[in-house]
């Protein structure tokens, strides 16, 4: 039995039954995950994603929101797209594949030594920066009490 929907598109399914859509148009993919189309495009364009198309339209399967979901997962990680690629490839391949998973081990362990660098430098500089101000506070204490209200 063929159903209209109340948007007028038409469905093979009942509309009693409360489940996800079994396709996704871009705008509804871009507002779920709160991101621009041209970026659901540029996912595609660097393979990520596949949907298939219904004339100029794009038609994103549960599969291909599932890959965009962990995509942005890992954009969020900070890894890059072919990290992001062997994410959401590994995702999709048996999960007795212990060659995919310790390289992803290898890649999340980097990643990780990555940050803790970045945080590392980062506290240096701030203590850098601690270390100018107190400097430019005693220099200006200094030129306080030579020249009496001449900073304030």
């Amino acid at each position: 039995m063929t159903y209209v929907n109340v948007n007028g598109s038409v469905s093979m399914t009942s509309p009693v039954r409360d489940v996800a859509p079994a396709t996704y148009t871009i705008s509804a993919l871009a507002a779920e995950f709160d991101i621009t189309p041209r970026a659901i495009r540029f996912y595609e364009d660097m393979g990520l994603l596949s949907p298939a198309r219904d004339g100029r339209n794009r038609v994103y399967s549960v599969r291909d929101r599932t890959r965009l979901k962990l995509t942005l997962r890992g954009k969020r990680l900070g890894l890059s797209l072919q990290e992001i690629r062997q994410l959401v490839d590994m995702y999709e391949s048996p999960s007795d594949t212990a060659p995919q998973l310790t390289a992803f081990l290898a890649v999340l362990q980097r990643h990780r030594d990555q940050l803790v660098q970045q945080m590392e430098d980062i506290r240096v500089t701030l203590e850098e920066i601690e270390q100018h101000e107190e400097r430019a506070r005693a220099l200006l204490a200094e030129a306080d009490r030579h020249e009496p209200g001449a900073h304030g």
